[in-house]
């Protein structure tokens, strides 16, 4: 289990990963090693509470597919079990930010 929140948990067993090859400069290595990550995560599958998984689904945001699926690429590292952390932690940042419940605005009169 993953801990995004005070009482909000992602469970691994929904996030698939899969390695590929890194784009760019890197010399050599990056023909022979696939240590950049695609991570994909199902929302509607997921075992979030049903408002957050709305509002990720809701999200403006090309790394959402129309059919509720997050696929986050990190490829900044050489390793892949840093990619995978990045992968995750962009993930759980997503999560947080749809989590975070905007407090209603009262109107006031002018000074």
């Amino acid at each position: 289990m993953l801990h995004i929140q005070d009482s909000l948990y992602l469970d691994e067993r929904e996030l698939v990963f899969t390695m590929i090859r890194a784009q760019g400069a890197g010399g050599q290595n990056v023909n022979k090693v696939s240590s950049a990550v695609h991570l994909r995560f199902d929302v509607r599958a997921s075992s979030l509470p049903e408002h957050i998984r709305e509002a990720l689904c809701a999200l403006s945001d090309h790394r959402v597919s129309k059919d509720g699926v997050i696929v986050i690429k990190a490829q900044a590292f050489r390793s892949q079990e840093k990619n995978r952390a990045e992968a995750i932690e962009r993930l759980a940042a997503m999560v947080r930010a749809a989590a975070r419940v905007e407090k209603p605005r009262r109107p006031t009169r002018p000074t």
